[in-house]
Parts: structure tokens; sequence; C-alpha cells
């Protein structure tokens, strides 16, 4: 049979070029013009069209329980959300802290995935201590093909991790050439002005951001990578969202061989108005670190722009207003913190940053699909269109118009935080693996045929 795509607009990290693409076997075989298709193969016409790699989301919650709610997403509607919007690969964190060990916290994350995800997806594992069970358990998981850990500075006591056991895990990452991955805001420091501000009466959502300002996400860049460039570790700062915390990051080059700096997609187009909404509304834009000022996106841009920002990700992880976020009337410490995203990444991407002039395609190429898979061992399967990669394809209508709406979204949510919001382009056609998954906005694939690549 085979997949050939004909006519397309090839774009990589590295340039452009006209090219069909034809894929067998699960994989990319050929990268030319002129390519015939052979008897039985399926066309996909692509004149007029962009022809971009799979996209690869490397901060997502599919499944996330908390102590009091868990996120409202399972692998199923979290992963054809993803291929609506042109994503192919998740990369999830396997582990919420409540877990006794980092085998019952694996179990769990591949009994919710199995048999569910649509798409291909990988997982980093969630650390909060380090002593020499979860040492030996962590050993058989890298064996496995594991390249990724993620601790917390922040959300204590659940999830921070101790300074001691920081060290330990950065020193054992560093032995193995695992990626360490950062949640950057001092926990002490975030409890405390909570605290404050609290007691002095201060208790709706749009007091979430000035109880965890810029100055403490810089604090804890500066600590995780001190501690990160003491053990020779590959250092990866999650969700950077402002400029404060980016300056500091810069002190660091040239301390660190292998240092990575993420942001999301909702720190380069929303700000903290939005949680300052009366009536409780701000509730829907809660989450960690905090929306910050429209200044602090032009910094974000011009950092993507330059390489300086490595990868683009969406944290997606959303809640119902009505139940969920509503758990916080009252005390903003109690609104379940996140918001959906993994189905409008792309497009708000390519509209806001691609077509106002702030980044280029290769550019949007390299920080949503090339770099995460070099960085957690995925290239040479993901993140580019070349033979012998796998034939995870986004061909791209960049004529397309629509405007972002609950009403129309893929996800059960009660609401949609980019509500109103006009974009430009969509996903025409989205292969996984050859197998087209999505046609003309609509799911036309095998439900459930994701795989974990490791």
């Amino acid at each position: 049979m085979g997949l050939l795509i004909r006519g397309g607009e090839v774009v990589t990290a590295l340039g452009r070029c006209a090219a069909d693409v034809w894929c067998e076997g699960e994989k990319i075989l050929k990268v030319e013009k002129g390519i015939a298709p052979p008897p039985g193969a399926t066309v996909v016409e692509a004149a007029g069209k962009l022809v971009f790699p799979g996209f690869i989301d490397p901060h997502v919650h599919a499944y996330l329980p908390l102590t009091n709610t868990k996120a409202k997403s399972d692998y199923a509607n979290c992963t054809r959300a993803a291929l609506l919007g042109g994503t192919t690969c998740v990369m999830d964190f396997a582990g919420s802290g409540q877990e006794k060990d980092l085998d019952e916290a694996w179990a769990a994350w591949e009994a919710q995935a199995a048999g569910q995800a649509s798409c291909d997806y990988a997982w980093h594992m969630t650390i909060t201590r380090f002593g020499n069970e979860t040492r030996n358990q962590l050993e058989k998981y890298v064996e496995k093909g594991l390249r990724s850990v993620k601790v917390y500075l922040a959300y204590k006591p659940a999830l921070a991790i101790s300074d001691e056991d920081l060290f330990r895990v950065l020193e054992f990452a560093a032995a193995c050439g695992v990626v360490v991955m950062a949640h950057c805001e001092n926990a002490d420091l975030v409890t405390a002005m909570q605290g404050k501000l609290l007691a002095d009466g201060k208790t709706g959502p749009e007091w979430h951001e000035p109880s965890r300002p810029p100055m403490v996400e810089a604090e804890g860049v500066c600590k995780f990578l001190t501690f990160a460039a003491a053990a020779g570790a590959k250092a990866y700062v999650v969700h950077l969202s402002c400029e404060e915390a980016l300056t500091m990051v810069d002190r660091f080059r040239g301390k660190l061989k292998n240092l990575y700096i993420e942001t999301m997609i909702h720190y380069l187009t929303l700000d903290k108005s939005y949680a300052a909404r009366p009536d409780f509304e701000g509730a829907k834009w809660v989450l960690s670190p905090p929306l910050r000022e429209k200044s602090d996106q032009d910094a974000l841009w011009k950092a993507l722009a330059d390489g300086r920002i490595d990868t683009l990700g969406t944290d997606h992880c959303p809640f119902d207003f009505r139940g969920q976020k509503e758990l916080g009337r009252g005390d903003f410490t109690k609104i379940p913190n996140g918001i959906g995203g993994v189905e409008e990444r792309v497009a708000l991407a390519y509209t806001a940053g691609v077509l106002g002039g702030k980044i280029s395609l290769e550019r949007l190429v390299a920080a949503a699909a090339e770099n995460p898979a070099k960085i957690f061992g995925l290239w040479g399967r993901k993140g580019t269109v070349a033979p012998g990669f796998d034939a995870d394809l986004v061909v791209w209508d960049p004529e397309a118009r629509h405007t972002i709406s609950q009403k129309t979204q893929s996800l059960d949510t009660d609401y949609n935080p980019y509500e109103g919001v006009q974009v430009h382009g969509a996903p025409e056609v989205v292969a996984v693996r050859g197998e087209i998954m999505v046609r003309g906005g609509k799911f036309v694939g095998t439900a459930g045929q994701g795989r974990l690549v490791l």
C-alpha cells in the first residue's frame, strides 16, 4: 500500500523545499520531487500546502490524579485532541507523587495509556525522593530506555524534593546521561507569600500570580541550575514564564554543557489580566508558574526565535470550571492549577509566531518537533521529514481560518482558555507512522493505536 504526499512544500528545522514524501512500512522512504505512486498507494495532494514533521509536545499531563480531584484528561481524549491539532507524539509524566514507588507509578500510567492512546507517547519519570529503592528502580527504567526524569522545587509537601535528594538525582542522571527536568519555583517562599495574602483577605484568583511572582521562579531557576552545574547533569527548565527567569538562565550559559529551556504556548499568547477577571472567572486561567505581563511575551518570543528557548509545549492539564476550578472559591490556593492546549498549540504558534513575524517556520519546527526529539532520545525516529524516520506527518493548510471555541473543541471540558481567538492555518491531514489519523479536521484513524516510544 503506502502513503504518498504529493506536491507540497516540506518544512524542517533546516529549511524548506518542494518535494513529494513516500512512506511505506511505517517509515518515510523518499523525500524528492516527482515520485510516481505505486499501485494501491494512498495519495494526498498537497499543492499549496506545507508538509511538517509530526509535532511533539514535550510536556503534557494526559493523566494526573491530585489529592482532591484529577485533571479532566485521559489518554483517549488527550491524544485525539493532540492529533486534531497536528501533534503526533506527546510526552507525559509518570507519577503524581501519590504512588508508593516508581514501579507503582509506571504501572498506573501503563494501565491508563495501553489501548487508549491514538498517537505515540513517551514518559518522563516523576521523582520526589531519592533513596536506594528509588535508585534501583530508576536504573531498571533507564535500562528500558527512559531518557528523562522530573523534579519539583515547588508544591511542598506533596511533590517538592529536598536539596539532598535533588543533588543525588542530578548525580545519578549525570552518570547515566538522563535529562533532569525541573519545575523551578521556591516552595517555601510560595507558601509564605500565600499565607500572607490569605491573612490579608486576598483570596481570589487574581492573587495567585502575586503569590508566586517572577522573582520566585528566577530563584528556583538559579537553585536548580546551580545544583545541575555542580553535578555535571543535563538540565531542562520546564515551562519558563517570564523575562526575569530567562535572564537568570542566561547567567548559566557556558556553565552547563547541556542546558535546555522550555516555554508554553500560553505564556506567549495570554497574560495575567485573564486571571484577574471578575466574579471568580479568573480561576479558569490559574496555573503555575502563573501567566505574566504582556512585556514578558516579547522576551520569550525573542528567545524562542534566537534559540535560547529550545522547546515549545503546552503543560496540557485541563479542568472544568464548574466543580473543579470552583474548589478554590474563597481560597485561591485550592484552585486546581492548569489549562488545556494540546489541540490549539500549533495553530496558535503559527498564527501569533510565524504570521506575527516573531519566529520563522523553521524555528516553529525546531521548537515543536525537532528539538524535543533530539533532547529526549527520539531523534532518528521522530522530529523531521527524512528517509528512515517514522512517517509522522502533517499536511498544513495555510489558508484555513477558524475561531477557537469550547463548542467546537474535541475535549469535553466546559470552557476553552483561548475562547474567541482567531487562528490561521490548520492540519488538513495528520499521519502517525503512515496511517492517516485526521483528515479535514475529523478524526478518521484507528483509536488506541499509539505506542510507547522509549
